[in-house]
């Protein structure tokens, strides 16, 4: 039987790739999507041909209102849900300096208390069932910072605290809390960024590329199984050496 699983920004880049790597690994996938909603649809029907059920839902993660729509539609349609990959997040990069409040808080609405509601939520069925998994998308931002990126870097910086402090308050309850902190990773994020940054990254980066969302996926799906049923409460960076 499979189980069923919400990912939030499904709809491309590493969020798609989470999607399409569960329904392989047999889950029932939910997926939501802000403003792609041909990409979502194209997700969903991957997922299908994969032989799972699948559904995307629109939704504004940094609504309190949407996290609950999301939530109860996906366990309407799906059943009770055993995982969670909190994945949707923004970016609005500036310096700290001239950043407007309104820049900041947008970003750590999106991306740190979205992921908490969203944990909360199901949260109240996996404690019953003694059993679930939650897994959050942090980033090396959140661990090193990045200039021009304070409310990005903040954001992140609170996920892994979120994601610490839940793994102890869930794990007598034989639920894992984790967080995944990918470094730079081909997506439309990380399209958009200056050429010159690129290339010190890469001049940074141990294995000398950018890593894809199958890297980021690989590891989702591996802290979602039964074999890492012992794991909880980490942080797992996949940078390619960024940080070495």
């Amino acid at each position: 039987m499979r189980k069923a699983a919400i990912v939030t920004g499904g709809s491309r880049g590493i969020g798609a790739a989470c999607a399409l790597n569960l329904a392989k690994a047999g889950y029932n996938v939910a997926i939501s999507y802000l403003g792609s909603m041909a990409k979502a649809e194209q997700i969903v029907e991957d997922c299908k041909s994969e032989g799972a059920e699948a559904i995307a839902i629109q939704a504004d993660i940094s609504k309190e209102e949407d996290c609950i729509r999301l939530f109860e539609s996906a366990k309407e349609k799906l059943g009770s849900i055993y995982l969670l990959i909190n994945n949707a997040g923004i970016t609005r990069d500036g310096l700290a300096m001239r950043m407007k409040t309104e820049q900041f808080t947008s970003v750590i609405d999106a991306n740190l208390t979205g992921s908490f509601i969203m944990s909360r939520l199901v949260l109240v069925d996996m404690v019953k069932a003694r059993s679930g998994r939650i897994i959050n998308m942090a980033s090396v931002a959140g661990i090193y910072g990045n200039a021009g990126q304070v409310n990005y870097a903040a954001s992140k910086a609170g996920v892994i605290g979120l994601t610490r402090s839940m793994a102890k308050e869930c794990g007598s309850r034989n639920i894992t809390v984790n967080a995944i902190a990918p470094g730079f990773i081909e997506t439309d994020m990380t399209a958009v960024l200056p050429d010159k940054l690129k290339q010190t990254a890469l001049e940074n980066i141990t294995m000398r590329r950018f890593g894809n969302p199958e890297d980021i996926a690989a590891a989702a799906v591996f802290l979602a199984s039964s074999e890492a049923s012992y794991i909880t409460g980490q942080v797992l960076e996949i940078s390619g050496g960024l940080s070495l």
